[in-house]
């Protein structure tokens, strides 16, 4: 019997030596505790140990408890919100629970990526903390919850390959649990990592699937925000009465079935409002912003920057129906908003602040509007390295996984080689097999290496056509520089100088334009330029042109980018000297341009219009105008010849050898 109380009175001290292991007490102190064990009874000790252990399930429970209420306010942000959760995240590293620390970072994780207070990073932070912690005990279900909504996030940073790692991650687990709710969540962010990675189709086809599984188990708030990501979707896709349709919808399930959170109403009212706007709708457009903005000022207040980009809607609707002076105040309130989130380079800047420009342009205030163009452009150029840097990152990545690829596939034939020798012990045998795993290697390489020659020609050619939108935004920008500096001239012929400069500066413009919008980067089909900047250039000459026509009757010819510049400068003075001289007291007229290919090989060019004209006008005497100058010159430059007739009205033709395309 003595025996038996003395082997429970060590147990005991072993239990509470495991015990006070756990809240880190010292193990100096713990040896008057343990002869003390020894010496009390057993009823003592194991009084003492279910008092220790009532005390720590109570701190779990309490945690738990905090952590139902994290999860339940953390969209309403209470004035205490974030200090609790600290506090609570605190708790649970104390209690050294893997599971509870797990669920304070994934709370923490939503609280920021919901109302972005601090800098993306805090997001990440939180939501990679989670998932080690979910993994070490794994919870599945937490674990795809919190990959789904992390992924989300990390489109915003454009780490895409992470995203996907992501997103992936939670399908498989939501699938292997037969979760529809979560697939449906979690096909919705896939539609919206494929609609930032510009894979519409693929946008549509998860957005689809996201409404069939949610409709299905009802869960309206993710129908709702389906519904949001294909309007989305049919607004990039210039589908508007899709997209129109998609809009109503979201609407219509939130007010309905109050899901989602009043934001997806935000956003349901302002992607719709854009949508009006591409329509041309204006009122309807500035309608629905201003309801999007009403949501998002009376929950997050106007001063939050997220709350100042939601005016953007109303300051581009009032800027399109003319009311410059009401539209500036949105605008300038939308740069604010997104400097403050740490978005002043993202692409819709640039818009806003060409909006602003030209705000400032119809108002008078030319000096402010030339600000703001400069501001639009550096942030252009900004946006412009950042791809051609993102490009190079890309190409360096792929080079370098293409030198781990190619070593592995050189160790693994030798090892495959080693292992044919060894075990065929036959020489001729094993020749005729290295033959043929030669033959195998070689084919594998070149077909490798011709895969790498396609993508590196494709980035080639994105990064061609970004060249040639670049110059094309900075003749635009000359052009616009020109047309400020016109503002401030009296002088009639200085005047008509700035404005044919700006006309020809615009030519050369488009020519860029449609080389970066067209699939051939070395050539420009004529017609559709001809059309483009006849019609510019009428436009530029306001009511005294309103009576002339433009007519274009001709086959589609592509010309190399080096014959297509001094066409289209040559028919820039041509159509202006028509405007300018043969066609008095706004009399109405036409202006035809034709360009054949003839059976010599010849290419001519024919410009004429049936207007009085001058008869006694001859191109091939010395004139003094600097266009017929710069006509002269350029038609040396193709090696052409020209002539002019003036029978009915005039006509200028110029013929001239076809040249030999640039190699883009």
């Amino acid at each position: 019997m003595i025996l038996i109380t003395n082997a429970w009175k060590w147990i005991y001290a072993f239990q509470i030596f495991s015990i006070f292991r756990i809240h880190r007490i010292q193990a100096f102190s713990f040896f008057p505790l343990l002869l003390l064990c020894i010496s009390v009874s057993p009823l003592s000790a194991q009084s003492d140990l279910k008092e220790l252990t009532s005390e720590k399930s109570s701190a779990v429970a309490s945690v738990k408890s905090d952590l139902i209420w994290l999860d339940d306010n953390y969209v309403d942000n209470p004035a205490n919100f974030h200090e609790r959760a600290l506090q609570t995240l605190a708790q649970t590293y104390q209690l050294k629970d893997d599971q509870l620390k797990g669920e304070a970072h994934q709370v923490l994780m939503r609280w920021h990526a919901y109302h972005v207070l601090f800098t993306i990073d805090s997001i990440y932070q939180h939501g990679e903390k989670a998932l080690t912690l979910f993994k070490q005990t794994n919870d599945q279900t937490n674990l795809a919850a919190t990959s789904s909504e992390l992924a989300f996030e990390y489109v915003d940073d454009n780490d895409l390959k992470r995203s996907e790692d992501l997103i992936f991650e939670a399908i498989r687990i939501y699938e292997n649990q037969g979760d529809e709710q979560g697939l449906g969540e979690t096909y919705n962010r896939l539609a919206h990592i494929s609609l930032s990675q510009n894979a519409m189709d693929k946008a549509i086809q998860y957005s689809q699937k996201a409404l069939k599984l949610s409709e299905k188990v009802e869960d309206h708030t993710t129908t709702a925000l389906a519904w949001l990501t294909l309007l989305l979707t049919y607004l990039d896709i210039e589908e508007y009465e899709k997209a129109i349709h998609a809009g109503n919808q979201c609407i219509e399930t939130v007010q309905t079935y109050q899901a989602a959170d009043d934001f997806t109403l935000a956003r349901a009212y302002a992607y719709r409002g854009d949508t009006w706007a591409k329509l041309g709708d204006y009122q309807n457009s500035l309608e629905d912003n201003k309801r999007s903005y009403a949501i998002v000022e009376a929950k997050i207040g106007p001063e939050r920057p997220a709350a100042k980009t939601y005016r953007q809607g109303i300051g581009t609707a009032y800027y399109m129906q003319g009311k410059y002076q009401e539209a500036l105040p949105h605008l300038e309130a939308t740069v604010s908003g997104y400097v403050g989130m740490g978005q002043a380079n993202k692409p819709r800047m640039h818009d806003v602040y060409s909006e602003i420009a030209d705000c400032y342009y119809q108002l008078g205030d030319y000096k402010n509007a030339f600000d703001k163009i400069q501001l639009a452009q550096n942030v252009l150029d900004t946006m412009m390295q950042n791809k051609v840097a993102n490009l190079e990152s890309e190409a360096f990545i792929k080079y370098e996984s293409g030198k781990k690829d190619q070593a592995l596939a050189e160790q693994a034939n030798t090892i495959t080689q080693n292992n044919r020798v060894q075990w065929l012990g036959m020489g001729l045998i094993s020749l005729l097999l290295l033959f043929l795993g030669t033959l195998f290697y070689y084919y594998r390489r070149n077909q490798k290496i011709s895969n790498d020659l396609l993508i590196k020609n494709k980035e080639n050619e994105l990064l061609l056509k970004e060249i040639h939108h670049r110059v094309k935004n900075n003749l635009q920008t000359v052009s616009s520089l020109l047309s400020l500096q016109s503002e401030s001239i009296s002088d009639k012929n200085a005047f008509d100088a700035v404005q044919e400069s700006k006309n020809r500066v615009a030519s050369m413009a488009l020519i860029h334009q449609k080389l970066y919008q067209g699939e051939n980067l070395a050539a420009i089909e004529m017609r559709d330029y001809f059309n483009n900047i006849g019609k510019a250039i009428i436009d530029s000459f306001g009511e005294k042109a309103k009576n002339i026509a433009l007519k274009v009757e001709m086959n589609r010819i592509e010309l190399d980018v080096d014959t297509a510049i001094p066409i289209g400068l040559i028919t820039n003075e041509l159509i202006t000297n028509s405007l300018k001289h043969a066609f008095a007291n706004n009399h109405k007229g036409e202006i035809s341009i034709n360009l054949v290919e003839e059976k010599n090989g010849l290419l001519k060019l024919n410009v004429a219009d049936n207007g009085a004209g001058n008869s006694n006008e001859s191109i091939g005497k010395k004139e003094k105008g600097f266009g017929t100058l710069l006509v002269q010159l350029l038609t040396t430059q193709l090696g052409g010849k020209l002539k002019k007739l003036t029978e009915v009205g005039t006509s200028t033709i110029i013929q001239f050898p076809k040249q030999e395309k640039s190699i883009a």
